[in-house]
Parts: C-alpha cells; structure tokens; sequence
C-alpha cells in the first residue's frame, strides 16, 4: 500500500486526496475535483463518484444483524430491497443527463446511493448542478498491498497461540460459515482452496472484468484467504476455520490497483453475492488486508456507511490496523473507521511487531487497533501459477496476514454457536483476549492477544477469566476472584487489605471501607504484612520490600495472636492472615466485635 493516484494524470499528489475538505466551491464539486477540472483540456474523460443527498435510513433494519437463521435472511433481504429501491427512486435525473448526452458505462452503487461514471468536464459540471447530488468527487485509486519478505518458522505456531486446535478438538472448525476476501483475487487451483470455494453466481466478483472465475495474478489474496480457510495438504494446517468456505471480490486489477467506485462495487455485492435479495448468500465475515497509506492518523470516511451497512446486515468487517508503526497515533483508514474491527500482529515471543499500527484510532480517539494476532513469519498459501505448482507456500510477515486470524476467530465461533450474532463474537474476543503489555487495553496491543478458547468459555456461558492484576506489588489483586482480598488501591503499595490503618489521616489504608478513628498507634515501619508479620516486623521482603523493615525471620519473633482484648480493635492484622480487627474470624467472639 504505497500511494493513491488520480484515474486522470493531472500532477496532483496523492495526498491531497486526504486533505481536509473546505466548504465545496462550485456547487457540489469536490475540491481536489475542482482543481483537476480546472487543468483538464478539452473533453478529456474524468472519473468521478456523484453521490446523492438522500440517503437511506439503516436505522431500522438494524435487526438483522441480531437475527438468526431464517430471520437473518428476511431482514437482509429487507435491507437490500430497501437501499436499491432509494437507489431507483434518486438517481433517476443523473441516469438521464448522462444519457442525453451520451455518456455510457455509468455504475449504480446503490448500497451509498451514488453513481460512478467517467465524463467531459462539462457533464461533470453538470452533474454537480442537479437538485439532490450532494457531491460529486474523484474516482482515485489505491495500489494492492505488497507481501513483506520473511523467514521461515515452526509451522503452525501461529495456530496453537490463539489456541484453534483446542477448538478443532472440540469439534468446532467453521462448518456453514461462509468468509468474503476482499483483496487481489484468489488461486482456486491451490489444493488447500480448492474444494472451499463455495462457488456459484455468488462466488466470485471481478468487478475491474478482468477474470470471470477466481484468479489472483499477485498472491497477496491467496495468502490472507490461506490463513482463514487453508487445510494441511501441504503436511501441516494453514487455516483458522478449514471447514470454511470462501468467496471473492478482486477489487484490485491484475495492474495492482483498486478504485474507490470498485471497492464500494466489492461492498454492496456482499450484501446481496448473487443479486437475488431472496436468497440469503452473505458471507459471515469479510477479510480486509488493505488501508490507504496517506491517511496515517488521520480519519477517511470514504467506507465508512459501507461497512455500517455490512455491520447492520450482521457481517463481520475485519481489517488489517496497518504497517506504519511504531510510532503512537499510526491508525490508517478504513480500518479506523466505526465498526472496522482492526487488528495489529505480534510474532512467535507475543511481542508486537515493530511495525505494527498504534493507537488511539483517528476517528473516534478509542482502542487501536482492537485485537493483535500473530503475523510475523507465518506460513500460508502461495500462487500455484495454474496449478503447475500445487505444493507453493511462503512465509509472510505483516498485519495483512494477522488480521485473517481474526476472520478465521470469527468463522470459528460463529459456527460453534449459530445463534450468536457477529457483534457478540466480537465482543467476546475482545473480553477474553490475553492482555499484553500494559494492564488493561492499550495503544500498542488493544484488548490483547485473541485467546479462541477463552473467547468460547465466554460465549459459552463461562464466567470471563478474572483480571488479576498487581500493579502497585503489594501482593494482592485488584479483581475479584483472585484468591486474595480485594485491593482497594492498586496504585498504592501502603494501601491494601494487609496495612496498618493509620488513625484519623482520612485515609483507609487497609480497604475496610473506613478510616479507623481508636486503637494503638501503626508503627514506624510496616508494610503489607504490619506489626507481627511473617517472621516480625514487616514481612517477606527486607527493607524497601512488599511488606516493610525486616525480611523473614526479622525483628518481632512469631507471629501474633488475634482475638483477645485489644487486638480486635487496635487496626492491625497480628496473626498475620490478612484480616484485621472485626473482619478476622478469631475477633468473631470479641466483646468489641458482637
């Protein structure tokens, strides 16, 4: 993913295609078309996308994505008789001015209501003067992404971090599960692709109409489909969901490049593969290996009501977060958009790759990327160049090959629980997710490493795994369920359920939900452990350590005793069980506790 070009050669660079757009000039004209016209000579064709002012309210039919089996389909079907029919009832003015003057191979992107066309420069004008055609922009292009060299590895190991063999163990391999690849096309002649074609009229979209069957004259798509899908013909398994199927729309040209009005072609047809709203032939998930370069932090919204739509239709919209790290704020757009799931690459150590986008996102300033998943020197398929090849793997490092991990996580779960929608897998993968580096999500990893059979004990019922975090060392946790008494401060070593409560300092040093007001004074130096801890004053560690002054066997002899007079109400623990005062079972008798 390199840079972004003009289909009219006019000098401009790519990055004004991302600029921030002014108040249009002339009517709905987009600058940077403006800027184009004004250099363009003579009748000199311009691509461009006429989008409509009315658009279709998603809003209700946001039940399909919620739905399941019959109903799913009645409510996609609702929603695509929906978008095609504001389509046929708007665009009627811009189909007849380009027909009056002769401008032919107009294209209905009917899911955002727009129209893609190359015309003169005076039709183009003329199109943006109509009533109810909001813009009128560049139809620009983005070059296919490139395969990064790498080397070599244990085969597999990227199957065994997210733990997809435990669940092929349990009998879940993405049986009915259908995954869309949007990217260069694909190799069907690759034995471990093959018989996973789902094939019919809703198999396969070229819409550039180049290959009327799946073909891929780059590899990059056979590579990131092999991760979802692929078997173990090869002699070791390559795919997250082998029992998947597979459909394709090749939006990028055997040239290596992909229009805007192509990739919105690519979207809608997955709404609706074979063009019969009837049949409910929507993929599950769609696997995105691409982002425009030029939008490093920065927010596009070019896809942004496209993938709402596929969301609203209940279809997974996995993206890769881009290979612009390691730098903070690295977001690229779609994959920051609303509703992208984007996912960063960690190698075989879970150390996120150096390259790998960062957050926050751009567009709403929140976790980014959303899941990381292995993508460092993973094996995959490769181009069979007709089949003359079958046995063609190569090892692939990026976050093009890390987020079909996700899409493969997803057929998984999918198939493992039909009733569940996209947006509670996704949910689910993200609570369950192993937290890498800093507790808790961040800007570097998101919600962590994808973790297939936590994220099926969550869907399954199973309480979530505690987050058992320490973060202040004082040896108790944060989260409940952690087998230890529930630190009230994990920012603070000197307060947790173990410390001295100092009298009267407005403080509530050992969580007991109040500051205690009488009772001997703390002493000088304790720690987790008080007064009388393990082996006397202080406790496990030497001075400066967890529990204070003294390490084992330290100054203060045995551990106490709790129960007798004033040692139910002096504030400290003296036998050394982590209860103090009342809390303490052997104070349960205690005139001061009844």
């Amino acid at each position: 993913m390199r840079r972004i070009s003009y289909l009219l050669a006019s000098g401009l660079t790519a990055a004004l295609l991302f600029a921030s757009s002014p108040a249009l000039g002339q009517g709905a004209l987009g600058p940077k078309l403006q800027e184009v016209l004004q250099d363009s000579r003579g009748d000199e064709a311009v691509a461009v996308i006429v989008m409509l002012a009315d658009q279709l309210d998603a809003a209700p039919f946001r039940g399909a994505g919620n739905a399941s089996g019959q109903g799913r389909g009645l409510a996609r079907a609702a929603l695509v008789q929906a978008l095609k029919g504001k389509a046929a009832a708007t665009q009627q003015p811009v189909q007849q001015l380009l027909e009056d003057n002769g401008v032919e191979g107009a294209v209905s992107l009917w899911a955002v209501n727009g129209v893609a066309v190359k015309a003169p420069p005076g039709i183009v004008r003329g199109l943006a003067a109509l009533p109810g055609v909001a813009s009128v922009e560049l139809d620009a292009t983005l070059d296919a992404p490139k395969t990064e060299a790498s080397t070599a590895s244990v085969p597999e190991w990227n199957l065994d971090t997210i733990r997809a063999p435990e669940l092929w163990a349990l009998g879940h391999s993405g049986a009915g599960i259908v995954v869309a690849g949007m990217d260069t096309g694909v190799d069907a002649n690759h034995p471990d692709l093959a018989s996973r074609w789902r094939g019919g009229s809703g198999g396969w979209l070229d819409p550039n109409g180049e290959h009327a069957s799946p073909h891929d004259s780059d590899g990059h798509g056979t590579q990131t489909l092999g991760l979802v899908v692929g078997g173990d013909a090869g002699g070791s398994a390559i795919g997250i969901a082998p029992d998947a199927q597979w459909i394709a729309v090749k939006i990028f040209n055997d040239a290596g490049q992909a229009s805007l009005s192509v990739i919105h072609q690519g979207f809608q047809w997955l709404l609706d593969p074979d063009g019969d709203p009837g049949t409910d032939d929507a993929p599950d998930v769609v696997n995105n290996s691409w982002n425009f370069q030029e939008t490093l932090d920065q927010c596009y919204t070019e896809f942004e009501t496209d993938i709402e739509l596929l969301e609203t239709a209940g279809i997974a919209v996995v993206f890769s977060a881009g290979n612009r790290g390691p730098g903070a704020a690295s977001s690229l757009s779609p994959a920051n958009n609303f509703g992208a799931l984007a996912t960063g690459a960690v190698d075989d150590a879970l150390v996120v790759a150096s390259s790998s986008s960062r957050g926050p996102g751009a567009c709403d300033g929140g976790i980014y990327p959303h899941l990381v998943a292995p993508g460092v020197n993973v094996r995959t398929t490769d181009l069979t160049f007709g089949g003359t090849f079958p046995d063609s793997y190569v090892s692939a490092t990026g976050t093009s090959f890390a987020a079909p991990h996700t899409s493969g996580a997803l057929a998984l779960l999918l198939g493992a629980f039909p009733g569940a929608s996209a947006g509670e897998v996704r949910q689910a993968l993200e609570a369950s997710a192993l937290d890498l580096g800093l507790s808790g999500p961040d800007a570097d990893s998101g919600h962590g490493l994808i973790d297939l059979v936590e994220a099926f004990a969550t869907l399954d019922g199973g309480p979530p795994p505690p987050s058992c975090d320490d973060a202040d060392g004082d040896g108790y946790f944060s989260g409940p369920d952690c087998t230890t008494p529930l630190d009230c401060d994990d920012a603070d070593a000197g307060i947790n359920p173990g410390a001295c409560d100092i009298k009267r300092d407005g403080t509530d040093q050992d969580c007991d939900g109040a500051d205690r007001r009488k009772g001997k004074a703390c002493p000088d130096s304790g720690g987790t452990g008080g007064t009388g801890g393990t082996g006397g004053t202080g406790g496990t560690a030497g001075t400066g350590g967890t529990a204070g002054t003294g390490g084992t066997g330290g100054t203060g002899g045995t551990v106490g005793s709790e129960g007798k007079g004033k040692t139910c109400s002096d504030g400290v623990d003296n036998d050394a069980d982590g209860s103090t005062d009342c809390g303490d079972p052997d104070c349960s008798k205690n005139k001061q506790c009844r």
